[in-house]
Protein backbone atom coordinates (compact mmCIF):
# COMPACT_ATOMS: atom_id res chain seq x y z
CA UNK A 1 0.00 0.00 0.00
CA UNK A 2 1.46 3.42 -0.94
CA UNK A 3 2.29 5.81 1.88
CA UNK A 4 0.28 9.06 1.87
CA UNK A 5 1.98 12.31 2.84
CA UNK A 6 0.23 15.59 3.61
CA UNK A 7 1.07 18.30 1.12
CA UNK A 8 1.49 21.76 2.65
CA UNK A 9 -1.23 24.21 1.62
CA UNK A 10 -0.02 27.73 0.81
CA UNK A 11 -2.34 30.23 2.50
CA UNK A 12 -0.50 33.40 1.46
CA UNK A 13 2.63 34.20 -0.48
CA UNK A 14 4.11 37.69 -0.69
CA UNK A 15 7.21 39.40 -1.97
CA UNK A 16 8.49 41.59 0.82
CA UNK A 17 11.45 43.97 1.04
CA UNK A 18 13.74 41.07 1.98
CA UNK A 19 12.39 38.42 -0.36
CA UNK A 20 9.51 35.98 -0.39
CA UNK A 21 7.53 35.13 2.73
CA UNK A 22 4.99 32.32 2.79
CA UNK A 23 2.37 31.21 5.28
CA UNK A 24 1.29 27.63 4.79
CA UNK A 25 -0.73 24.99 6.58
CA UNK A 26 0.74 21.51 6.98
CA UNK A 27 -1.71 19.20 8.67
CA UNK A 28 -2.74 21.00 11.82
CA UNK A 29 0.28 23.33 11.83
CA UNK A 30 0.83 26.82 10.46
CA UNK A 31 4.34 27.44 9.11
CA UNK A 32 6.28 30.57 8.11
CA UNK A 33 8.81 30.17 5.29
CA UNK A 34 11.20 32.95 4.21
CA UNK A 35 13.03 32.66 0.89
CA UNK A 36 12.50 28.91 0.99
CA UNK A 37 13.94 28.59 4.52
CA UNK A 38 11.72 27.18 7.25
CA UNK A 39 11.53 29.66 10.13
CA UNK A 40 8.94 28.41 12.62
CA UNK A 41 5.60 26.76 13.09
CA UNK A 42 2.83 26.43 15.64
CA UNK A 43 3.86 22.96 16.83
CA UNK A 44 5.14 23.82 20.29
CA UNK A 45 6.28 27.26 21.42
CA UNK A 46 8.16 26.13 24.54
CA UNK A 47 11.39 27.81 23.53
CA UNK A 48 9.62 31.06 22.53
CA UNK A 49 7.94 31.17 25.93
CA UNK A 50 11.20 30.40 27.72
CA UNK A 51 12.80 33.30 25.86
CA UNK A 52 10.39 35.66 27.62
CA UNK A 53 10.30 33.90 31.00
CA UNK A 54 14.08 33.64 31.30
CA UNK A 55 14.44 37.38 30.70
CA UNK A 56 11.81 38.17 33.33
CA UNK A 57 13.48 35.86 35.85
CA UNK A 58 16.81 37.65 35.41
CA UNK A 59 15.08 40.99 36.08
CA UNK A 60 14.21 39.58 39.53
CA UNK A 61 11.10 41.53 40.45
CA UNK A 62 11.84 44.81 38.69
CA UNK A 63 8.49 46.67 38.67
CA UNK A 64 6.59 46.96 35.36
CA UNK A 65 9.53 46.23 33.04
CA UNK A 66 9.37 47.10 29.35
CA UNK A 67 10.25 44.24 26.99
CA UNK A 68 11.19 44.51 23.33
CA UNK A 69 10.43 41.35 21.34
CA UNK A 70 12.39 41.18 18.11
CA UNK A 71 10.33 39.24 15.58
CA UNK A 72 6.59 38.57 15.72
CA UNK A 73 6.80 35.12 14.14
CA UNK A 74 3.80 32.95 14.91
CA UNK A 75 3.11 35.05 18.02
CA UNK A 76 4.07 32.70 20.86
CA UNK A 77 6.48 35.15 22.54
CA UNK A 78 4.06 38.06 22.27
CA UNK A 79 1.09 36.05 23.53
CA UNK A 80 3.08 34.71 26.47
CA UNK A 81 4.44 38.13 27.47
CA UNK A 82 1.04 39.82 27.26
CA UNK A 83 -0.51 37.04 29.36
CA UNK A 84 1.86 37.90 32.22
CA UNK A 85 0.72 40.99 34.17
CA UNK A 86 4.25 41.57 35.48
CA UNK A 87 5.33 43.09 32.17
CA UNK A 88 4.57 46.80 32.09
CA UNK A 89 4.89 47.25 28.32
CA UNK A 90 5.42 44.87 25.41
CA UNK A 91 6.84 46.24 22.15
CA UNK A 92 7.23 43.95 19.14
CA UNK A 93 9.38 44.88 16.14
CA UNK A 94 8.53 43.03 12.91
CA UNK A 95 9.87 43.93 9.47
CA UNK A 96 7.47 41.88 7.31
CA UNK A 97 4.09 43.51 6.70
CA UNK A 98 2.73 40.11 5.69
CA UNK A 99 3.47 38.63 9.12
CA UNK A 100 1.73 41.53 10.86
CA UNK A 101 -1.31 41.12 8.61
CA UNK A 102 -1.50 37.38 9.32
CA UNK A 103 -1.87 38.30 12.99
CA UNK A 104 -4.23 41.23 12.59
CA UNK A 105 -6.84 39.53 10.42
CA UNK A 106 -5.35 36.28 9.18
CA UNK A 107 -4.84 32.68 10.28
CA UNK A 108 -2.46 33.59 13.14
CA UNK A 109 -4.97 35.91 14.82
CA UNK A 110 -6.20 33.12 17.10
CA UNK A 111 -2.77 33.09 18.78
CA UNK A 112 -2.23 36.82 19.13
CA UNK A 113 -5.70 38.40 19.34
CA UNK A 114 -5.79 38.89 23.15
CA UNK A 115 -2.23 40.23 23.15
CA UNK A 116 -2.89 42.70 20.35
CA UNK A 117 -5.95 43.98 22.20
CA UNK A 118 -3.89 44.57 25.35
CA UNK A 119 -3.13 48.30 25.84
CA UNK A 120 0.40 47.42 26.96
CA UNK A 121 1.19 46.01 23.51
CA UNK A 122 2.65 47.98 20.60
CA UNK A 123 3.64 46.63 17.17
CA UNK A 124 6.38 48.47 15.27
CA UNK A 125 6.82 47.71 11.59
CA UNK A 126 10.57 48.09 11.10
CA UNK A 127 13.76 46.18 10.47
CA UNK A 128 15.11 45.28 13.90
CA UNK A 129 18.67 46.24 12.94
CA UNK A 130 17.54 49.73 11.92
CA UNK A 131 15.34 50.05 14.98
CA UNK A 132 18.09 49.08 17.39
CA UNK A 133 20.45 51.59 15.81
CA UNK A 134 17.97 54.46 15.58
CA UNK A 135 15.44 54.37 18.43
CA UNK A 136 15.74 56.55 21.49
CA UNK A 137 13.55 54.19 23.54
CA UNK A 138 15.07 52.10 26.30
CA UNK A 139 14.02 48.71 27.63
CA UNK A 140 14.49 46.39 30.56
CA UNK A 141 14.68 43.31 28.33
CA UNK A 142 15.41 42.54 24.69
CA UNK A 143 14.06 39.16 23.56
CA UNK A 144 15.34 38.53 20.04
CA UNK A 145 14.05 35.78 17.76
CA UNK A 146 14.56 36.94 14.18
CA UNK A 147 16.90 34.19 12.97
CA UNK A 148 17.58 30.52 13.47
CA UNK A 149 20.53 31.66 15.58
CA UNK A 150 23.60 33.91 15.53
CA UNK A 151 25.31 31.58 13.05
CA UNK A 152 22.21 30.86 10.94
CA UNK A 153 20.62 34.14 9.89
CA UNK A 154 17.58 34.55 7.67
CA UNK A 155 19.19 37.35 5.65
CA UNK A 156 22.84 38.27 5.36
CA UNK A 157 22.36 41.71 6.87
CA UNK A 158 21.22 40.22 10.15
CA UNK A 159 24.81 39.12 10.88
CA UNK A 160 25.54 42.59 12.19
CA UNK A 161 23.14 42.21 15.10
CA UNK A 162 25.37 39.54 16.66
CA UNK A 163 28.63 41.39 16.04
CA UNK A 164 30.39 43.51 18.67
CA UNK A 165 28.90 46.66 17.11
CA UNK A 166 25.41 45.19 17.04
CA UNK A 167 25.65 44.04 20.63
CA UNK A 168 26.87 47.50 21.64
CA UNK A 169 23.68 48.91 20.09
CA UNK A 170 21.63 46.39 22.05
CA UNK A 171 23.39 47.40 25.24
CA UNK A 172 22.60 51.06 24.50
CA UNK A 173 18.88 50.22 24.46
CA UNK A 174 19.02 48.36 27.76
CA UNK A 175 18.58 50.09 31.07
CA UNK A 176 21.22 49.29 33.70
CA UNK A 177 20.83 45.68 34.78
CA UNK A 178 18.66 44.94 31.75
CA UNK A 179 18.80 41.56 30.05
CA UNK A 180 19.45 40.46 26.48
CA UNK A 181 17.88 37.11 25.51
CA UNK A 182 18.61 35.61 22.07
CA UNK A 183 16.87 32.50 20.72
CA UNK A 184 18.92 29.99 18.72
CA UNK A 185 18.28 26.62 17.10
CA UNK A 186 21.63 25.41 18.42
CA UNK A 187 24.21 26.35 21.08
CA UNK A 188 26.94 28.81 20.11
CA UNK A 189 29.97 29.01 22.43
CA UNK A 190 31.44 31.57 20.03
CA UNK A 191 28.47 33.87 20.54
CA UNK A 192 28.78 33.46 24.31
CA UNK A 193 32.34 34.71 23.98
CA UNK A 194 31.25 37.65 21.85
CA UNK A 195 28.68 38.64 24.49
CA UNK A 196 31.33 38.61 27.19
CA UNK A 197 33.77 40.58 25.06
CA UNK A 198 31.03 43.15 24.38
CA UNK A 199 30.85 43.89 28.10
CA UNK A 200 27.80 41.83 29.07
CA UNK A 201 27.84 39.98 32.37
CA UNK A 202 26.16 36.80 33.69
CA UNK A 203 26.39 35.24 30.22
CA UNK A 204 24.79 31.80 30.12
CA UNK A 205 22.82 29.48 27.86
CA UNK A 206 19.60 27.65 28.69
CA UNK A 207 18.73 24.55 26.67
CA UNK A 208 15.21 23.56 25.63
CA UNK A 209 14.88 19.86 24.71
CA UNK A 210 13.28 19.09 21.36
CA UNK A 211 11.79 15.86 20.03
CA UNK A 212 14.77 15.15 17.80
CA UNK A 213 18.19 16.65 17.27
CA UNK A 214 20.17 19.37 19.04
CA UNK A 215 18.24 21.30 21.74
CA UNK A 216 17.03 24.83 21.08
CA UNK A 217 18.73 27.38 23.32
CA UNK A 218 18.29 30.85 24.76
CA UNK A 219 21.46 32.92 25.23
CA UNK A 220 21.17 35.29 28.20
CA UNK A 221 23.35 38.25 29.14
CA UNK A 222 23.00 41.24 31.46
CA UNK A 223 24.05 44.83 30.91
CA UNK A 224 26.13 46.01 33.89
CA UNK A 225 24.71 48.74 36.03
Amino acid sequence: MPVSYDTPEVLDRREGPYGEVVLRRHGGLLQIIANGCFLMDTSDGRSERLLVDAALTVLDGRPAPHVLIGGLGVGFSLAHAAADPRWGRVTVVERERAVIDWHLDGPLADISRPALADPRTAIVEADLIDYVNETSDTFDALCLDIDNGPAWTVTEGNDGLYSPAGLASCARLLRPGGVLAVWSAQPSPKFEGTLGNAGFQQVRTEEIPVARGVPDVVHLAVRPG
